[in-house]
């Protein structure tokens, strides 16, 4: 397993191996011994069609650094740099994770995280470093122009709570007073 280093300090896209056969495929995901500081305790798995957008999401007050791999079908993945003293605070990351190209992301505490579908089913596992706290969730919208995040569809499927995310500026306000 190979690692990429971004120029977000600590996000990683980490490129496996699929080994494939007549019997089917074999795939590491994740070895503990790449992210150090990663300790994963809830693990979760999900579904989308072709276009959802699902985020851009984060655990607030109890943050969660995660570990994003596609099992089935292909994604882009966004991680937005939400923390404050950080060179690359309000910028983003894309990157596609697909079962073909066998890629993960590491995506340390502090970014928001959100996905699209880009095939008909499409099955993300992601590990995270904290529980989900209900009351703690919340997003930032998803087509936000300042973030300026180049989304692969003109016909987005977005859940009623992600409609309803923060935008960008609004999230600083109320979180950085600023």
């Amino acid at each position: 397993m190979k690692i990429k280093l971004t120029r977000f300090k600590g996000l990683k896209v980490f490129q496996g191996k699929t080994y494939l056969d007549s019997r089917g495929a074999f795939r590491e995901l994740f070895l503990k011994n790449k992210t150090q500081s990663f300790q994963s305790i809830f693990w979760c798995m999900s579904k989308s069609k072709k276009n959802v957008i699902r985020g851009l999401h984060i655990q607030k007050m109890v943050n969660q650094a995660k570990f994003v791999s596609v099992v089935k079908g292909r994604i882009f993945d966004v991680a937005l740099d939400l923390r404050k003293n950080s060179k690359t605070f309000g910028k983003h990351f894309a990157v596609i994770l697909s079962a073909k190209n066998s890629k993960s992301i590491y995506i340390p505490k502090g970014f928001a995280h959100g996905f699209m579908g880009m095939d008909q089913e499409n099955c993300v596992v992601y590990g995270n470093s904290n529980y989900r706290s209900k009351k703690n969730e919340m997003g930032i919208i998803w087509n936000d122009s300042d973030l300026k995040i180049k989304w692969p569809t003109n016909k987005p499927i977005i859940s009623k709570k992600d409609r309803n995310n923060f935008s960008f500026k609004n999230f600083c306000k109320i979180y950085y007073k600023s």
